[in-house]
């Protein structure tokens, strides 16, 4: 019940952020957000990451579902049980999904983050999500999986009298 809270809070949350961002920001206008550090500047993205892929929403629609697919049948099927890796399929979900419904309503997605320490991107709630998700896989994957949700192998004994062996 807490993972889909989770789950509903950050496309709300996402989802909300572009409304606002629409609303009140031209397509190119920026205004301060967090002083010397990022601005919020509208842009429409057409292509998923550094706008790679623009223009084929089909394809950025199709993969992007086979793999909230994928995910979705992780949790749903219980592969993965760990609180962390649980955690980082629902933000990559969440992230997903929110791109998505942009993709679907708009044939673009929203984006706003746009950093002022160095050149970089313009960005999206969503996008962090993913990344963070992303990362926090990762982190799962390496130090948690194997010891909490891998299937466990039936260990193999020769045959004979185990005690023998000591």
């Amino acid at each position: 019940m807490l993972y889909a809270l989770l789950f509903i809070a950050l496309i709300a949350g996402d989802q909300l952020l572009k409304y606002w961002t629409v609303t009140h920001l031209a397509l190119g206008e920026s205004t301060p957000f967090l002083p010397g550090l990022m601005q919020l500047t509208r842009l429409h993205n057409y292509g998923a990451a550094w706008s790679s892929f623009s223009g084929m929403t089909g394809l950025l629609l199709t993969v992007t579902a086979v793999v909230m697919v994928a995910i979705a049948v992780l949790l749903f099927k219980k592969i993965i049980r760990h609180p962390l890796g649980i955690t980082a399929c629902v933000l990559v979900l969440g992230g997903g999904i929110g791109n998505m419904i942009d993709r679907i309503a708009q044939g673009y997605v929203v984006d706003m983050f746009d950093l002022l320490l160095f050149n970089y991107p313009i960005f999206n709630l969503a996008d962090c999500f993913v990344v963070v998700g992303s990362l926090l896989g990762a982190v799962y994957y390496l130090w948690f999986y194997e010891k909490y949700d891998a299937a466990k192998k039936e260990s193999h004994h020769e045959s004979g009298d185990s005690a023998s062996h000591n």
